[in-house]
């Protein structure tokens, strides 16, 4: 995607020291753009804790690329399997929810250990956190080109008015490594001439829609309208939302789909105006061994402070402030679980598919 005019994706190697993971510290948007450069697995942590990084796809690329570095630090460690097992069990537990992140590690783990020594091991490491990346950039654009077959066909059926979509939180391009899950459609829309318009969800308590979302169609020149979170289902009432397409961090093989919290009552709002509602994703957010979302799916409970305190631009700074009384408490569940019957089709690189098993399965009989 563009910034400034500029071609970037969300991670790569840094250019000048392949040693180093560079990324897009997303705790500045929309008001400052940092690139933030990232050489040990601890960094690689926090960035992931603290959500510099964030979004299904890109956790996954980060974790791939934390692996990698994991490898170079443990070339130098007494015991080098010891070591990156240790970095593997750091990394898993960053982020519960986000089923990309255990796959990412998983799949790095094995397939480092085919190298024969250190070196051949880094190698190895290095080649497959750049092809995770590229991946996920080849099926985010996939997801574009199936999903804006949905779009066009209610562009056609108003006559060519404009179609109005909304989404919650981010899943964008920089949630992924470029394009995004949710809004790869929408920017497949605009290169086709197709007119649409988004919804945008602030989405507390850190406002990734209102900060991220919304700075992302910005630069991409996406006609949008930023909306406080419970102004959804008005919307929906009075016609003014013609789909909702939401993103994923895990969704299993029965079409339960957990994302941040919020989606689920964005999903009841829907069902209840008779409004499609669909979840884009690449298959690495499915978490093939569940089926219950509700049960098997771990909510991230996150610090509480990120409900009391808000940050915003203020005189030219980033500031941050307390909203509610000192002494109140809060609680911060990350993510909720939309059940399957609310969802009118998952959109993935193979295609589109109904919320069930078995349409699920048709798309990736591999899985059966």
């Amino acid at each position: 995607m563009k910034v400034e005019g500029e071609n970037y994706r969300t991670i790569w190697l840094n250019h000048e020291d392949n040693n180093i993971v560079s990324v897009i510290d997303q705790r500045f948007l929309p008001h400052k753009f940092i690139i933030e450069n990232l050489s040990s697995v601890n960094q690689v942590a926090t960035a992931l804790i603290d959500m510099h990084v964030r979004g299904a796809g890109l956790i996954g690329a980060v974790a791939a690329y934390g692996m990698y570095l994991a490898a170079i630090e443990s070339k130098g460690s007494p015991d080098f399997t010891k070591n990156l097992i240790r970095c593997a069990i750091v990394l898993k537990s960053t982020r519960p929810t986000a089923v990309n992140l255990e796959w990412a590690v998983d799949r790095q783990l094995l397939a480092i250990s085919k190298g024969t020594s250190a070196d051949e091991k880094i190698s190895i490491a290095k080649a497959t956190a750049l092809l995770i990346a590229d991946e996920d950039v080849d099926h985010c654009k996939s997801i574009g080109e199936h999903g804006v077959n949905i779009i066009d066909t209610i562009s056609k059926a108003k006559k060519g008015a404009v179609v109005n979509i909304l989404t919650h939180c981010n899943a964008g391009w920089l949630a992924f490594v470029d394009h995004g899950s949710a809004t790869s459609p929408i920017y497949e829309a605009q290169k086709r001439g197709i007119k649409v318009h988004v919804w945008v969800d602030e989405t507390r308590p850190r406002n990734q829609g209102a900060s991220l979302t919304a700075w992302e169609l910005l630069q991409q020149g996406i006609p949008h309208t930023v909306i406080a979170d419970n102004t959804g289902g008005h919307l929906m009432q009075h016609g003014f939302v013609d789909m909702v397409i939401t993103g994923a961090d895990r969704v299993t093989r029965a079409g339960d789909a957990a994302n941040k919290i919020g989606t689920y009552l964005k999903a009841l709002a829907a069902s209840d105006n008779k409004i499609p509602f669909y979840v884009a994703l690449p298959s690495s957010t499915f978490d093939w061994n569940i089926r219950d979302g509700m049960k098997d799916i771990q909510i991230e409970q996150r610090n509480s402070d990120e409900v009391k305190y808000m940050q915003g631009l203020c005189d030219g700074e980033l500031k941050t402030i307390l909203v509610t009384p000192f002494d109140s408490p809060a609680i911060n569940y990350g993510f909720d679980v939309t059940p399957a019957r609310l969802i009118t089709g998952l959109i993935t690189e193979r295609g589109i598919c109904e919320a069930k098993e078995k349409s699920i399965l048709d798309l990736f009989p591999e899985k059966l």
